[in-house]
């Protein structure tokens, strides 16, 4: 298939992956794949049973599809295993998986700890030509739920049925037209976060090609559906397992005549996605204990804004999790990873040493004690986002002392990181995750020593006092990030045991719906095409991906955020401000968020909202329960309903963040815990009715 070379991607990603929110002073801030003979290619055994493979194919791909690896996510790679969680755990064959990087297929040891597919995957599959008219949208979510629906995807216990949308991939340009490949992942996305350890049956019907013919079903998968005849082994091996599925599928009313396709998949248990990482909070709040971890002033700049008194780095010590905190190096010979206890549970080893940069502003001087406000910082960002400009003015403005960290494992440090897992060693992706588990921990011992040792004792630097004992209420804390600082936030908002109110801009989630829809995907996309074969790899790859970045992205997280939550954690609550028009993040992210956490949407001063959002409900203010959605209105053409980013009109991605009406509406919510509409009407920036702030956030 075709290439580019790898190295000259690189280059172009590593000038690709500045900081995708606002800066510093910014003040709006050829072969076959896995086994397979290729597209196309049906990675058949030739009626041998391999031993070693999945039982329920005796191979290692699954000649159902004529991709290997398709359809994904799928139980014929799960097996019993009593020592998970589940009782089950991933194994994905010797050469199921991509070939990566010109090398050999994708190490299927990266996922053999998971007992589970992610819950925030698009279940898909792949077929040939498929037209990908008259399929589900994210603005027609309800016509999947029809009784004449194409495609069905049902919870198996219940018969429940998912509501979603189709995406025919438009990320690739192969798409089967004018003597090209046809390389388009065939994608299901849910429109409501599914359950963890969950069995879903996946069911298609009606599909067309371009030509307007009925796609023919695959002769395994004709066999297994009409009880026929079949030399290829993988039919007899798992009769039984279809024989359940399709009574599964009747009971929910979907005969299986018509099937051009049908499979199940099992999502990961809870414990087993997210049981590491509040162990690590757990340990490390109970090492640093009420005070918080001890800090040393590192340093110290005087009035760097009209709004800042002092700029203060402090330096922590605080729990570390991992074998060494040391940044990625190519040429380092031990890469991050946990640190285990002789049982095989992620233990302390030692301290790191890890800086929190602190803005004092000039409101300390006005008697009234400061609140406690962590910001988190856009993609591969760092702590200083905002200083010179949102940040700065909302701690000054509305008397807040704020505080960021970079979060580590997902900052300006670890792009060289990002870069080579993505397009050279996939085994990098684990110690990517690992560094963001400790990331997590880090932003929540850094508001534990806020609001401990710093709130009591203030901030002496020799025999200065730059913040005076007493100066802040240590009882009013909150967070708010934008960007990555409000997808990976909705974390930070779920697994908090000290924070209970939190705003997310430009928020959403899982990565593998937000990747493809932003502005910032091409750089990313042309070095993970290189590094893979075709564009359904890709895809692939992405899910995979997803799959590991659950233990630390919101997919993992969101279901608890509000109720059912965590082991010894509170419920939040949290508003979600978002950009209608969004380049970066997509919308429709924002509101798979808002619908997974049961957030209202917000009704105007006037009773009305920009645009209806299927699936979540709208009322007015004051609300003093639960969480709440807000979407602002900036004129922009309607959002492309495929998975590629908008890009009409000036980016609102960040404008939000700056307008005084969303200043004011956090700022209440944090203290009271009432969101109210702060806006002149639906909140816009259009015309002569745009907010406070507009103005000077689109150049």
């Amino acid at each position: 298939m075709r290439r580019l070379a790898l190295t000259s991607l690189l280059l172009v990603l590593a000038a690709a992956t500045s900081p995708a929110c606002g800066g510093d002073d910014d003040p709006a801030g050829a072969g076959g794949t896995g086994g397979t003979a290729g597209v196309g290619g049906t990675g058949g055994t030739g009626g041998q049973i391999d031993p070693d493979a999945p039982a329920l194919l005796g191979q290692d791909c699954d000649p159902i599809s004529t991709h290997c690896g398709f359809p994904f996510p799928s139980d014929v790679y799960l097996v019993d295993d009593a020592g998970t969680p589940s009782g089950k755990r991933v194994r994905f064959g010797r050469t199921t998986l991509p070939r990566f990087a010109f090398g050999p297929s994708m190490d299927p040891a990266l996922w053999a700890e998971l007992d589970g597919f992610s819950p925030g995957q698009a279940p898909m599959a792949y077929f040939p030509r498929v037209s990908p008219d008259g399929f589900p949208t994210p603005e027609s979510i309800p016509e999947s739920l029809a009784d004449e629906a194409r495609t069905i995807l049902i919870e198996a216990d219940t018969g429940r049925r998912i509501p979603h949308w189709v995406d025919v991939d438009h990320s690739t340009r192969f798409n089967g037209l004018n003597d090209l490949d046809d390389e388009r992942a065939f994608m299901i996305r849910p429109a409501v976060h599914l359950k963890h350890g969950t069995r879903y049956v996946v069911a298609v019907r009606g599909l067309r090609d371009y030509d307007g013919a009925l796609i023919e079903p695959s002769p395994v998968f004709q066999a297994l559906r009409d009880g026929t005849e079949s030399s290829e082994p993988s039919v007899g091996l798992r009769r039984d397992h279809y024989a359940r599925l399709f009574g599964e599928l009747e009971a929910a009313g979907i005969a299986k005549d018509d099937l051009q396709l049908a499979w199940d998949y099992t999502t990961a248990s809870r414990e087993n996605t997210t049981g590491k990482l509040i162990r690590m909070r757990d340990l490390a709040l109970e090492a640093v204990g009420a005070d918080g971890p001890e800090f040393v002033v590192k340093s110290v700049e005087d009035d760097p804004n009209p709004h800042i008194k002092h700029r203060v780095t402090l330096t922590m010590q605080t729990p570390l999790f991992l074998n060494h905190a040391r940044n990625y190096d190519v040429d380092d010979p031990e890469q991050a990873a946990f640190h285990l206890d002789a049982e095989g549970r992620v233990a302390p080893n030692g301290m790191m040493e890890f800086d929190v940069l602190v803005h004092i502003p000039h409101a300390v001087d006005d008697g009234q004690p400061l609140g406690l406000l962590q910001n988190g910082h856009g993609l591969f960002g760092r702590k200083t986002e905002g200083q010179n400009g949102y940040l700065a003015a909302t701690a000054n403005g509305y008397g807040w002392l704020a505080f960021a960290t970079d979060l580590f494992g997902f900052s300006e440090h670890d792009v060289p990181l990002a870069i080579n897992a993505l397009g050279g060693d996939p085994h990098l992706l684990s110690s990517f995750v690992a560094r963001q588990h400790q990331g997590h921990v880090n932003q929540l011992t850094a508001m534990r020593m806020m609001m401990g040792r710093v709130a009591r004792d203030g901030i002496q630097d020799g025999g200065r006092t730059l913040l005076p004992p007493g100066a802040v209420d240590p009882s009013l804390r909150a967070y708010r990030g934008d960007s990555q600082g409000g997808i990976m936030g909705a974390v930070y908002m779920t697994i908090s045991t000290d924070v209970t109110r939190g705003l997310l801009g430009e928020t959403g989630f899982p990565y593998n719906l937000l990747l493809n829809r932003s502005v910032d995907w091409p750089g990313y996309g042309l070095v993970l095409g290189a590094a893979t074969e075709t564009g359904l790899d890709v895809q692939l790859v992405l899910g995979l991906i997803q799959m590991l970045w659950d233990q630390t992205e919101p997919s993992g997280y969101v279901n608890y955020l509000a109720s059912d939550t965590l082991p010894g954690t509170p419920a939040h609550r949290v508003l979600i401000h978002s950009a209608i028009g969004d380049h970066q993040v997509s919308t429709y992210a924002a509101q798979l968020m808002a619908r997974s956490i049961g957030a209202k949407n917000l009704l105007s001063s006037d009773g009305k909202l920009p645009r209806a959002t299927w699936g979540i409900d709208s009322a007015s203010g004051p609300i003093t329960e639960g969480s709440v959605l807000v979407e602002f209105d900036f004129n922009l053409a309607p959002e492309p309903l495929t998975n590629v980013p908008a890009t009409d009109g000036c980016d609102p991605h960040d404008r939000v963040r700056v307008l005084t009406p969303a200043y004011e509406m956090q700022d209440r919510f944090f203290r009271t815990g009432a969101i109210d509409a702060t806006c002149d009407g639906v909140c816009n920036c259009d015309g002569p009715g745009a907010e406070d702030g507009c103005a000077a956030t689109c150049n």
